[in-house]
């Protein structure tokens, strides 16, 4: 079996790949990263048992056809993730995200890889209290432009696999939290987690504090991936995956109980985002997929790992 992952080295793909030896032992793994976020430490120690190939290459240039040669699956995770900084560099995002997933299909076609795309739960803007996979066009409204990026390439692939016979299946991811070798800092709970072990006081929205979100606990995610290339689920459908739904004030209370000293401020402003909403998830449970992660497991590990350090 040959594997190729794309943004090998981010935040899922650090640790996903030291998971892919345990459960494909023979796989040939090719490691994709243009290395833009200079996460050189994502290679290291990675398990000896592991047939590792690592390329730094953007898929954006990259001779993909030739890289995809004789791959069973394509894990495609290269992508501009931070939501709240795509409104400054929505070109950018476009391009990336939009048209570098469109090129990584095309290669998947001429090379008969399956695809697994990585969309987001961020692509829901709605009031319903519970949405899922069947909901209407009225609820899909993304609120930035990398949520709407992700929406637009779960269309493209559509089209691909109704059209062309591409073999996908899009994972809407919730927003991932956890302990990774590529770790980063720039989405809520791990954010919080950071700004708790440094002494910054958490900034709140008042108006948000009890806003309910999806959120994924990153080693629930590694099994997700997993699950599908061993049952080979590219059946191009789109799937909510995702640990559970929390608020920001559950969230809070649970850094709380490792971080006793964290000071939050709320803030009032206009409310311009008001938006909660449940994401179910039961249409990949009832494949046989059971997520098992915890966001207080995981809070204590990333505050464990910051907390002999303290902020000038």
């Amino acid at each position: 079996m040959k594997i190729v992952v794309t943004g090998a080295l981010g935040h899922i793909g650090s640790r996903l790949i030291r998971a892919l030896p345990d459960s494909f032992p023979a796989a040939e793994i090719v490691l994709l990263d243009d290395l833009s976020t200079q996460r050189y430490c994502s290679l290291f120690n990675l398990p000896a048992q592991g047939d590792y190939r690592f390329l730094e290459a953007d898929v954006m240039t990259a001779d993909l056809d030739a890289l995809f040669s004789g791959a069973d699956v394509v894990v495609h995770l290269a992508a501009i993730t931070n939501a709240a900084g795509s409104f400054e560099i929505a070109d950018q995002v476009e391009k990336v995200n939009f048209n570098g997933t469109e090129l990584v299909a095309r290669a998947c076609l001429r090379t008969g890889a399956a695809l697994m795309f990585f969309s987001s739960t961020s692509v829901y803007g709605t009031q319903a209290e519970v949405v899922d996979e069947d909901c209407g066009l009225d609820e899909l409204k993304p609120q930035s432009p990398y949520a709407d990026s992700k929406l637009r390439s779960e269309e493209m692939l559509k089209i691909m696999g109704r059209e062309q016979g591409l073999r996908f299946i899009s994972c809407r991811f919730g927003t991932i939290f956890g302990v990774s070798p590529g770790m980063r800092f720039h989405t809520a709970v791990n954010k919080f987690a950071w700004q708790a072990c440094m002494g910054i006081p958490l900034t709140v929205w008042t108006t948000a504090l009890d806003q309910k979100r999806p959120y994924l606990d990153v080693e629930d995610g590694i099994r997700a991936i997993r699950f599908i290339i061993e049952r080979d689920l590219f059946d191009g459908q789109i799937y909510n995956i995702l640990t559970a739904n929390a608020t920001v004030r559950q969230i809070v209370d649970t850094i709380r109980e490792f971080v006793p000293d964290l000071e939050v401020s709320l803030v009032d402003a206009r409310i311009m985002n008001q938006l909660s909403y449940t994401v179910s998830e039961a249409k990949f449970s009832r494949l046989g997929f059971q997520a098992t992660g915890s966001l207080r497991q995981q809070l204590g590990d990333t505050v464990a790992m910051l907390r002999g350090v303290r902020r000038w």
